[in-house]
């Protein structure tokens, strides 16, 4: 079975099982495990930023920084097609007692313009705006790359308004490879930065929150309250740390390799019949269809090839480092065979 279903699929490397057996622990709770030491260093000083804090996942990450930036009865000002609005169960409204209000396009890239029209605050009546949350890449959007300048642009627009500034980096490594540029650069204008371990790097679990070490500490706090303290946590760590050496040695080719097989499959799919093909900017494709997604998905899944709906008509195909040339030829085989 190739599965493109997202990126989040891949299984641990034979190097990652290794050092998760022989891992380094402590207890994470009372900040004694090195090894999860090392991986928050590791990251934060890759992100540029003074701290970081181990997560178990992405989510939790985003609804920490939420809480750290927020008070109850705030405002967030969100692309509409933010991972936070669509896919986080309510968590901002339900954690940190915050709306969301989500503006801006299908493209997820937010304008300084957009931002400056939704400030409010200034009366009692008003929810206070208090941050403005941008992703990068764009998961819904296609895996949309947001170029530095842009996201330089925007923060300038928050800091004139006194807001808080938080990245959904879920796909940062993505979004730097693509762009060619520092994944610090990406991260530079921002007050907190989640960053995935499990999704363009392959490890099996995490994400990491960078910030501050002011604002990492309340974080740890804000972490035990939501249930995310650890223990002997570096056996997942050390998967991470493996990873981060594979992007640091030869990763960065790897995706490079991902956006080209995107491409790849994107261009088979745009020669089906009534199949409508977003260029695909980083690791995922999507393509509007005539008939019902689920169908589609039917169809390929039959014959091997697993997709993931993103509407009633459109589908997702995401590619990873678990996906070789020989399966995307495969992949394309079955596409153009199963669809005229």
């Amino acid at each position: 079975m190739i599965d493109l279903r997202s990126d989040t699929v891949t299984r641990p490397t034979a190097a990652m099982r290794r050092a998760m057996a022989e891992a380094e622990v402590g207890d994470d709770v009372f900040a004694e495990d090195p090894t999860v030491r090392r991986l928050e260093e590791r990251v934060a000083d890759m992100l540029g930023k003074e701290h970081g804090v181990f997560v178990p996942s992405g989510v939790m990450g985003n609804q920490i920084a939420v809480r750290l930036h927020t008070r109850p009865g705030d405002e967030i000002i969100v692309p509409e097609r933010a991972h936070l609005y669509h896919y986080e169960g309510g968590g901002a409204a339900a954690l940190s007692g915050v709306q969301l209000r989500p503006i801006g396009d299908a493209s997820g890239v937010l304008t300084p313009e957009a931002v400056e029209a939704v400030v409010q605050g200034e009366y009692d009546w008003e929810a206070r705006s208090a941050l403005v949350w941008l992703e990068n890449t764009v998961n819904k959007a296609g895996g949309v790359v947001i170029p530095p300048e842009a996201l330089r642009e925007v923060a300038e627009t928050a800091r004139r308004h006194n807001l808080a500034l938080h990245l959904d980096g879920a796909r940062l490594w993505n979004a730097a490879v693509a762009l060619n540029v520092d994944i610090a650069d990406l991260a530079a204008p921002f007050d907190t930065v989640n960053v995935c371990l499990s999704k363009g790097l392959g490890a099996p679990v995490g994400s990491v929150l960078v910030g501050s070490a002011g604002a990492m500490r309340d974080a740890r706090r804000v972490r035990k309250l939501f249930g995310g303290g650890m223990r002997q946590s570096g056996v997942l760590a050390a998967a991470a740390l493996v990873a981060l050496d594979d992007y640091e040695d030869n990763e960065r080719a790897m995706l490079r390799a991902d956006h080209r097989r995107a491409r790849a499959f994107a261009d088979a799919l745009a020669t089906r019949r009534g199949f409508r093909v977003i260029p695909p900017q980083s690791n995922i494709v999507l393509v509007d269809t005539p008939e019902a997604a689920s169908g589609v998905i039917d169809t390929l899944s039959a014959r091997g090839v697993r997709t993931v709906a993103f509407g009633p008509h459109t589908v997702r195909a995401t590619f990873h480092r678990d996906i070789s040339d020989e399966a995307l030829d495969t992949a394309i085989d079955i596409v153009e065979s199963s669809f005229s």
